[in-house]
């Protein structure tokens, strides 16, 4: 692709592998051609699919239809990211890949490595014989940090770098400082990998939580039919996430807990689980747009990540302030009612599962950010308002909510070339700066917007609820009940 009018950042001197190309790796390859150098004789996509072939074939690199999985990846994979010397590349962007063996595999190597997700090998999500506490995110990122403190430094590898987890937390460190600047505190902003400084500045800002507060109104031009479950990104990931237990970073303010809530009980116990399935869990959110919202309590892994990385411990090592933070997402209208069917179903998926592609969409925009919530000001959301008609203008092969995915890849490919000897990273611990920067082209308006609205707005109206009316931030009055 020409890149006239768009900054080459690098040269990615060894072979490119990207596994699975669904929506997100179509939309991703446009990018790495317009923003890299690279020998493109050595570039190879995989994907199991006949249908991903063809799409590859017309972007004239090489194509292997094949699955990687437990048994296959090092003899697949090997050969092809160590072909004609220099640093490989490997951009994981399929399901059913088991994230942490593979940058274990690439750093070995020597070959960068960044994902989405810290996906498992394939099973994992639909494991009738694990308990709920085994299928959740805070157990695959225990995975992700026992080897990173067992490997520590060495070749980069960016985990769970897309629009979130990924850019949320580059968001929520943006917010963070905007708030702080507009609260008149005297600070300094803490270096990139300062856990410690920064979780003290949101303590010090009185932060009480943190919504990733989506609302996507991308349409399409048809309406959708019966038994087809229809999404703007991943069906089979949107899917598997919707069907893992409703998950949240667990805060220090909060009075209250879920009967069916449970407490983790190894690793930094940030997070806890309830024991009903996110994708039919709802919470009361806000955004910019439609004002207050309903959302999904899907897990995701930034919300322990971030619960985590803001943790502000005392001398005895005991947390003494740690933000509430989860997912608040209210996907598109088909999406929702695709979500509803299946759980209608008794969990059972659609027979046909289809990503709706920006040809198919009308119109609409998907509003993405962060709302820092329970401070002086009240509440504060920071993000992304992208609409379909700004993303086809931008770039090929996206939606609004395909190319907020993608460009996050993109800004965390351009950061490991840049910093290629950080070991194994979170999208909490790369430099928010310099990838926002490189992302934010990508974004359509990125704004912030402060809110008088609290859970608690019009309630408890016709029937009786069960509210803390002194709090109005406790999760008690967020969590539909």
């Amino acid at each position: 692709m020409a890149n006239e009018k768009w900054p080459v950042y690098g040269e990615i001197t060894g072979p490119v592998v990207m596994i699975g190309f669904g929506s997100i790796g179509r939309g991703t390859l446009p990018l790495i051609e317009r923003h890299f150098k690279f020998d493109r004789d050595r570039m190879t996509i995989i994907d199991p699919r006949e249908e991903a072939g063809k799409q590859v074939a017309e972007r004239g690199v090489n194509f292997v239809q094949e699955a990687v999985t437990a048994k296959n990846y090092k003899k697949l994979l090997k050969p092809l990211l160590t072909k004609g010397g220099g640093q490989g590349f490997c951009v994981n962007l399929s399901v059913d890949t088991g994230s942490v063996d593979l940058m274990r595999m690439c750093r070995d190597m020597g070959v960068l490595y960044i994902d989405t997700v810290i996906e498992p090998w394939l099973g994992f999500y639909f494991d009738a014989k694990a308990d709920n506490a085994a299928r959740t995110n805070y157990a695959l990122r225990e995975t992700l940090l026992e080897e990173k403190a067992k490997s520590p430094g060495g070749t980069t590898a960016v985990s769970t770098c897309g629009a979130n987890p990924g850019m949320v937390s580059w968001f929520v460190k943006q917010a963070l400082v905007n708030l702080a600047n507009d609260l008149d505190i005297k600070f300094k902003i803490p270096a990139v990998d300062d856990r410690e400084a920064w979780a003290k500045l949101m303590k010090k800002t009185g932060v009480k939580g943190i919504h990733i507060a989506e609302r996507d109104t991308q349409r399409a031009a048809k309406p959708k039919p019966l038994n087809v479950f229809w999404n703007t990104w991943s069906v089979e990931g949107f899917i598997s996430e919707g069907l893992q237990p409703a998950e949240l970073g667990w805060g220090t303010h909060e009075k209250w807990m879920p009967k069916n809530a449970q407490k983790q009980k190894h690793g930094s116990k940030a997070a806890i689980f309830l024991e009903q399935p996110g994708g039919n869990t709802r919470v009361r959110s806000w955004c910019p747009t439609p004002g207050p919202q309903y959302g999904l309590l899907v897990t995701h892994n930034e919300a322990i990540s971030i619960a985590d990385f803001f943790s502000v411990t005392n001398k005895k090592g005991e947390v003494s302030y740690r933000p509430t933070c989860h997912y608040a997402y209210h996907p598109c209208n088909d999406a929702i009612l695709s979500m509803n069917e299946m759980f209608g179903a008794a969990g059972k998926a659609q027979p046909v599962l289809h990503v709706l592609e920006e040809d198919e969409l009308v119109d609409g925009v998907d509003e993405l950010g962060v709302l820092l919530y329970g401070h002086e000001k009240n509440a504060y959301w920071f993000g992304s308002q992208l609409s379909l008609a700004e993303a086809r203008k931008l770039a090929p092969y996206q939606n609004a909510t395909g190319l907020q995915v993608t460009s996050a890849v993109l800004a965390g490919m351009v950061w490991a070339l840049e910093n290629p000897e950080a070991g194994i990273v979170e999208a909490d611990e790369v430099d928010f700066a310099r990838c926002l920067e490189v992302q934010t082209p990508y974004l359509g308006t990125v704004k912030g917007y402060y809110t008088d609205w609290t859970p608690l707005e019009g309630r408890p109206g016709l029937f009786k609820e069960d509210l803390d009316t002194r709090d109005p931030w406790q999760f008690r009055n967020i969590l539909v009940r």
